[in-house]
């Protein structure tokens, strides 16, 4: 009996040291919220029969869940990739507040900002920003005025988990700068991610003495994971080239292969779910990256050795899911306390958003074909007949939603256009407007969604020689005619790379002060059953030769 004590005993004994060898840290977190704590319909799992989504009540009930599970060897943070409120009616109408209150009551222990952040000015994103009683990170984003991070924000907060010490370090994407209107940005600049990241990381493991480095970056992996590593680096994961030539900020995985020291990479801006964590092959940092639209809540579970303090593996909560746990309401059935009080702020936000505007005889789909789409073309359609333009175009990234056919409201119109984008109307020589069109077929550009025009390009001609032929409101184009050009005031500060707008002088720009979003009403209302088609307004053709008229 004494040995079988003994036994007994160098087993319990056995079991406890494994299981302090093996200390859980769940990390849950959203990304590209975009207002998105309400209700909605998983339309782009079913568009004729969605599925429920509980939004934020439904993600408090599986954030409950989780922390329920918290022991001495278990722990939990939430956390936010930024992104969070401009978008849907309660989050863009209240902007954000509604989103940061919702967050307060659910407790998320950081956030950082995105770029969305900066569709409000500055000072309104400030008045949102300090409600929040959580830490708001980026440790590239300057006030111009001191040189300093913005009073509203901080690069970096340190957690105590477990016995653990954890630097949690945020960034913007310097895309902001190109995707921003200028009055909203004009009091702060953003930094290379790659520096910036760089260098906080080496004060928090050097100064700080953290144990574990999350990055909350938002930025993503690209869409090819695989491919768009082995495009940029050697099976050794040695750089293929000695210049970085990309127009755009670092991605996900760029920084987490160029920056040592990184745990774990939480990223967002793409709105691409990735299931199972991209591990660098060098550096071996995990990144991971949700849905938007409040669809999903990531969860990942982090294994650490309790002696090296070091991240030895992880777990995903689900084998379908893997991370990103979509919130479909009644398998989360939503959270009692959270829920009336999302929907006291969507009832506000959203009064009057129910009436009907006006019909859609077709599914209007916001599924490109080359560069055009029913939903894409129906709005530079509103557009260019709200001002009697000759020709209407937007970039191809502005369209958010589609719109089923039957019964169309104000809150359909919303999802679509969730933007405040205003209607501007330009003079231009026709010289003028084929530059524009090249500028987005240039490279590897995918064009732009026009109306009252029809444009044929080759990929196969050179930069600023593939538009082969072009008409113009029903006739063929004169570079010399002076032509009317409505887009909207996004796209005239120069974003999108088109900042050969910022030259149109003045006084040859009208500023009509409607919507966008009105403008699609509008035209809803008059041209109600709206059957949008695919046509011959947009073309491309590698073995078209230039007509006439086109050569230079």
């Amino acid at each position: 009996m004494k040995h079988l004590l003994i036994i007994l005993a160098a087993l319990l004994l056995l079991i406890g040291t494994v299981w302090a060898e093996d200390l859980r840290l769940d990390l849950m977190w959203s990304n590209d919220v975009h207002g998105g704590i309400d209700r909605a319909q998983a339309t782009f799992m079913n568009p004729e029969f969605p599925p429920q989504l509980g939004g934020g009540a439904s993600a408090a009930t599986l954030i409950k869940q989780v922390r329920g599970m918290s022991d001495k060897q278990r722990s939990n943070l939430l956390l936010d990739i930024g992104d969070f409120f401009q978008g849907r009616p309660v989050g863009t109408v209240t902007k954000g507040r509604a989103v940061i209150e919702y967050m307060n009551a659910i407790g998320y222990d950081a956030m950082t900002i995105g770029n969305h952040e900066y569709d409000i000015m500055e000072d309104e994103l400030i008045n949102t920003l300090q409600l929040a009683k959580f830490p708001i990170l980026t440790c590239n984003v300057l006030d111009k005025r001191t040189n300093e991070i913005p009073h509203y924000a901080q690069p970096y907060t340190i957690v105590n988990r477990l016995g653990l010490k954890i630097g949690l370090l945020g960034f913007t994407t310097t895309d902001t700068e190109k995707m921003s209107f200028p009055e909203h940005i004009k009091n702060v600049v953003f930094l290379s991610e790659k520096e910036a990241v760089a260098k906080y990381v080496k004060i928090l493991r050097e100064e700080e003495k953290v144990d574990l480095v999350i990055v909350l970056g938002h930025a993503g992996l690209p869409y090819d994971i695989v491919p768009g590593y082995l495009s940029r680096y050697d099976n050794k994961g040695n750089p293929l080239a000695d210049t970085r030539y990309a127009v755009w900020g670092y991605d996900a995985q760029e920084i987490a292969r160029e920056v040592e020291g990184i745990d774990i990479f939480i990223g967002g801006h793409m709105h691409r779910g990735v299931a199972q964590p991209w591990i660098d092959p060098v550096t071996h940092t995990m990144v991971i990256q949700g849905y938007a639209y409040g669809s999903n809540l990531g969860w990942i579970t982090l294994k650490v050795d309790p002696k090296t303090k070091t991240v030895s593996g992880y777990e995903s909560p689900a084998m379908r899911e893997g991370s990103m746990i979509t919130l479909f309401e009644d398998q989360f059935i939503p959270d009692e306390d959270i829920a009336p009080m999302i929907q006291k702020q969507v009832d506000i936000a959203e009064k009057g958003m129910d009436e009907i505007i006006g019909s859609a005889g077709v599914y209007l789909s916001r599924t490109n074909v080359d560069a055009q789409s029913l939903m894409g073309n129906t709005i530079v359609d509103a557009m260019r007949h709200e001002v009697n333009a000759d020709f209407a175009f937007m970039n191809l990234g502005g369209v958010r939603a589609d719109i089923k056919s039957g019964p169309v409201t104000y809150r359909n119109v919303f999802d679509v256009m969730p933007f405040d984008n205003m209607v501007v109307s330009f003079k231009c020589s026709g010289e003028f407007l084929r530059r524009i069109i090249e500028t987005r077929v240039e490279g590897g550009r995918h064009g732009m969604i026009v109306s009252g025009g029809k444009v044929v390009y080759s990929k196969k001609r050179k930069n600023f020689e593939r538009v082969t032929s072009l008409h113009i409101a029903g006739q063929p184009w004169d570079p010399n005619r002076i032509y009317t050009v409505a887009t909207t005031d996004f796209l005239m500060q120069g974003n999108a790379g088109l900042t050969l707008l910022t030259q149109v002088p003045a006084e040859d720009i009208t500023n009509h002060q409607v919507n966008l979003r009105d403008a699609i009403v509008n035209y809803f209302r008059k041209n109600s059953p709206i059957r949008t088609k695919i046509d011959d307004r947009w073309e491309r053709d590698d073995n078209a030769q230039p007509t006439k008229e086109m050569i230079r």
